[in-house]
């Protein structure tokens, strides 16, 4: 079959065809997976599709350049057999609450077993969540147990430093009626919006408002659990969380112009002691480079910062970044609770972050927070200090639990100069 007759069936806008009962409704809400309904993007049987966008997320488009390539069959569906989770989520209460979660599906991860008759007959239903078991390997992990703040049980942490956590990857669903309530705007503006400011894209924002599920072309989340799974169920388990938002030059590279990969590797601790000690330990990582402004705009924002003339300066340092991107931050955090509830949390007993802006967002959503953990000032970076003093006279770190001063009791010689 030529390529041309491959694509030929697929339209630039769709609509249904005058009478025809779509083939999988979704009553996002519903008490269990049948009744909601599966999410399918495929492109390949356009009568199937009930969602706009398509499946993969942010790796959508190299699926596309595969297809050019010619390196990948358009019309093929993924073989998943052995593909179902390695541990067991849910489902929760929360589940089946339409308010509480609008970001992802919730039934994401169980799709083979849940809609296995239907993939049998040739439906494209993917799965939107994976659940697997992994170590981690890290240094800071290894100096941990050498300084003896954490010991190795062989359960959570290993005498090699590594430490057992089970994965989830998470790829956003966007229920669009419930992200526009949580936004405070309505359902029509929201898709005119996402229509303008994605230079026409989705067409079908606008066009199809029977279609009220989104596959966005961003990046997701991923969640580390560490301890035994089955306790989630369990609300007396005690819950240590950090909520993370990606930051690839400290995170991965090891910059020390933030605080961002000292606090994760603070969480991971955390959490494998919260483990170690009969709880649950959670570190979320969100896909939100930059303050979700992206790294071409944060190092941008970085050359403006240090070459200004009084140097690297805590009072100005949102006013660089509004000044190349319009915005101090386009995060906000209105979705990130989402997770917690599809975890079925109710409580966190130890939060390991000082963001205002996560602890409104997540107490906003019911969630009672009972202990916020400040980074230990050990940990921050000197040149870090231009980043604490500046979110915290902004607003976004509360200042009774920031550091203010590091180890040896001196202000970080950033928040003078760079």
């Amino acid at each position: 079959m030529s390529r041309a007759n491959r694509t030929d069936h697929i339209r630039l806008t769709s609509h249904p065809e005058p009478g025809r009962k779509a083939a999988f409704p979704i009553h996002w809400g519903a008490a269990d997976a049948r009744a909601r309904g599966p999410i399918i993007g495929t492109v390949s049987r356009a009568g199937d599709r009930n969602v706009i966008g398509s499946h993969g997320g942010s790796y959508a488009m190299y699926r596309a350049l595969a297809v050019s390539a010619g390196a990948l069959d358009p019309i093929r569906r993924p073989d998943l057999t052995n593909t179902f989770p390695a541990a067991t989520i849910g489902p929760f209460p929360q589940w089946s609450d339409p308010a509480k979660i609008v970001a992802l599906d919730p039934w994401g991860h169980l799709v083979a077993e849940n809609f296995g008759k239907e993939i049998a007959e040739g439906s494209d239903i993917r799965p939107s969540i994976a659940v697997t078991r992994a170590r981690l390997d890290l240094p800071e992990i290894r100096e941990a147990l050498a300084k003896k703040r954490l010991r190795a049980d062989g359960d959570v942490v290993h005498a090699n430093g590594s430490v057992s956590v089970v994965k989830i990857a998470i790829d956003p669903v966007w229920y669009l009626p419930g992200l526009a309530q949580r936004f405070a705007t309505n359902e029509t503006e929201l898709r005119r919006t996402m229509f303008e400011q994605t230079a026409g894209m989705f067409p079908e924002l606008v066009t199809r408002p029977d279609l009220k599920v989104f596959l966005p072309p961003i990046g997701g989340t991923t969640v580390y659990m560490f301890g035994d799974v089955t306790k989630l169920p369990d609300h007396r388990t005690k819950i240590t969380c950090r909520v993370h938002d990606e930051c690839n030059g400290s995170d991965v590279f090891g910059s020390d112009i933030c605080t961002c990969r000292p606090y994760l590797i603070h969480g991971i601790e955390e959490s494998a002691r919260g483990a170690q000690e009969g709880g649950l330990g959670l570190v979320i990582y969100n896909r939100k480079e930059g303050r979700a402004l992206g790294e071409v705009t944060k190092f941008l924002v970085y050359n403006a910062r240090k070459r200004q003339e009084e140097g690297d300066a805590a009072a100005t340092y949102f006013e660089r970044t509004e000044c190349v991107a319009g915005v101090q931050d386009a995060r906000f955090q209105q979705l990130m609770p989402d997770t917690i509830h599809w975890l079925g949390l109710k409580r966190i007993d130890r939060f390991l972050s000082m963001s205002d802006m996560k602890y409104d967002a997540l107490t906003s959503q019911g969630i009672d927070i009972v202990e916020r953990v400040p980074i230990p000032p050990e940990l921050i970076p000197a040149d870090g200090y231009v980043e604490m003093a500046a979110k915290k006279a902004a607003g976004y770190y509360s200042t009774d639990i920031a550091p203010e001063k590091d180890v040896n009791g001196v202000v970080g010689r950033s928040l003078e100069k760079y």
